[in-house]
């Protein structure tokens, strides 16, 4: 087993040097991580029904698709990731299998850690870590997120969706009473110390010395992965299963209410409705959103010479943008 110390703070690209090892390396593998603030959407997960959209956006959170399944996680630099990739005689369902060395390794720092549930560690019945898994080939990938000393009130406000009435078979994600791990410690330590602590326990349990470091060419194919796969629209949002939406706000014009039908990232269907009056019939501006890539700066520039109240009288292009994207 080769193991990666990871200093790269991207989760595009650690989410590529994930994919690198699992598909072009021959070996089994452990990598520790983290990411800057971001969000990681569970591969069969619609990505707007799990984000607060508009504080990601004036936040700068990344967002990005994750190849496992499982529910959304939010990331930080109080946060710290861990990675196994084995050949499949390991049983992929083993969620607890994969755990065990982790849970070791916080016992031996004073952290009475406990797998739980489906795929959860826990401590004192607080979730601090989920876990997800992937299978390709003849090998399995599986990590998880370990909350050592991350801003929770941040998660809270990153993954807390707005009212939308969404509909749509993807998987939800579901509230959990969370705790970060710093405070469990026998000694405090800074997410570093922790780090350093926690690979160095695991590779002696897998009696290892030394690290792998990831060579000029195998850096370039990583990054030809972030760039064409994990940090595109597509791969995040396009690839969201198909889904229903439906927002209403009254203005000053009177009741607005957009139904939208989005399959593959894009408009497949639209209906605008309301008391509204307006000089030119609505079907007329269905038609020019017909078909888009839902996506807001898209949106921006597919109506950005479109006078929204030609068709609902005083209503702005601004209040507009906002019911179909839900922000004030």
């Amino acid at each position: 087993m080769i193991f990666i110390n990871s200093s790269c703070k991207d989760p595009y690209i650690n989410h590529a040097v994930e994919e690198y090892i699992l598909k072009y390396k021959d070996t089994d593998c452990f990598i520790l991580w983290r990411n800057r603030r971001s969000i990681l959407i569970g591969k069969n997960q619609n990505t707007l029904r799990e984000i607060n959209l508009e504080y990601v956006k004036e936040k700068d959170i990344d967002v990005v698709r994750r190849v496992s399944g499982g529910g959304t996680v939010f990331c930080d630099l109080g946060n710290l990731n861990f990675t196994f990739i084995t050949k499949k005689d390991s049983n992929f369902a083993d969620f607890k299998g994969f755990t065990k060395p982790v849970i070791n390794a916080l016992k031996k720092l004073g952290v009475e850690a406990e797998f739980t549930g489906r795929n959860d560690l826990t401590v004192e019945g607080k979730k601090f870590c989920g876990n997800a898994q992937y299978s390709y080939k003849n090998k399995v990938l599986h990590h998880g997120t370990l909350l050592f000393d991350a801003d929770l009130s941040d998660l809270v406000k990153a993954l807390k969706s707005n009212p939308v009435k969404f509909k749509d078979k993807a998987i939800k994600s579901v509230s959990n009473r969370v705790t970060n791990i710093r405070k469990y410690l026998d000694e405090d330590m800074n997410v570093e110390e922790f780090k350093n602590c926690l690979i160095r326990l695991v590779m002696e349990e897998f009696n290892c010395r030394e690290f792998y470091e990831l060579d000029e060419e195998e850096m370039q194919k990583i990054n030809e992965i972030s760039e064409e796969k994990f940090s595109t629209w597509q791969w995040t949002y396009g690839n969201s299963p198909k889904f229903q939406f439906f927002n209403e706000d009254k203005f000053k014009c009177g009741v607005v209410q957009i139904s939208l039908s989005i399959k593959d990232g894009n408009i497949s269907g639209i209906e605008i409705n309301g008391d509204f009056f307006g000089k030119r019939e609505i079907d007329q501006l269905e038609n020019i959103l017909l078909g888009k890539k839902y996506e807001e700066e898209n949106i921006l520039q597919v109506i950005k010479d479109v006078d929204i109240s030609e068709y609902i009288s005083d209503l702005t292009r601004e209040q507009f943008m906002g019911l179909m994207f839900n922000y004030k």
